[in-house]
């Protein structure tokens, strides 16, 4: 076979980022790489090509993760007029569903990435960038009534112990009492 272009060598690149950070938010960052190159199409043999190692695709993974995160919220205040209050309801009506619940693959990594960074976190940069994403997001949280980090803990362990109760009554109540609390606060 053929050397790929720059073009194709920078989209594969991409598209393995992608999945990464897909999978380890669903999976956890133990996914094997062969599993992963073959999620994202690619041999497993093109893993060498685009990383050093599967360290440096955790914490490029990681860093695609929170960039989405902040996406979203920072899409929230444009979609709301930048009425911060409006786009921060939006985001934790979105944040404690259902949907939210049953989707860690597109979720947020803040929840999806916590225990495996805090395990073995790739290396020192998924570190550094996981919590510059915590207190970005608990920034993008915080009121004049509220602190950040203490709505970004409502919603995290609300988030954890809703997927980890799933399939009973108790999960769904979790994310309508961490609704309520968050929603009655502010």
């Amino acid at each position: 076979m053929g050397r790929v272009s720059q073009a194709q060598a920078e989209e594969n690149r991409r598209r393995v980022v992608d999945t990464a950070s897909r999978l380890f938010r669903e999976q956890g960052t133990q996914v094997s790489v062969a599993d992963l190159m073959k999620a994202a199409g690619l041999t497993h043999g093109a893993f060498g090509k685009q990383f050093d190692s599967k360290e440096a695709l955790i914490d490029e993974a990681t860093a695609h993760a929170f960039a989405e995160l902040a996406q979203r919220y920072g899409a929230g205040l444009e979609q709301h007029d930048g009425q911060r209050d409006v786009a921060q309801q939006a985001l934790i009506d979105t944040y404690l569903s259902v949907e939210h619940r049953d989707d860690p693959a597109d979720g947020c990594p803040v929840a999806a990435l916590a225990s495996d960074i805090a395990r073995d976190g790739g290396g020192r940069e998924a570190r550094r960038v996981y919590a510059e994403g915590v207190a970005d997001f608990a920034d993008f949280l915080a009121t004049d009534d509220q602190d950040g980090i203490v709505r970004l803990c409502t919603l995290l362990g609300a988030l954890v112990l809703s997927r980890a109760t799933s399939g009973s009554p108790l999960s769904e109540e979790i994310l309508a009492t961490a609704h309520a609390a968050l929603t009655e606060a502010s």
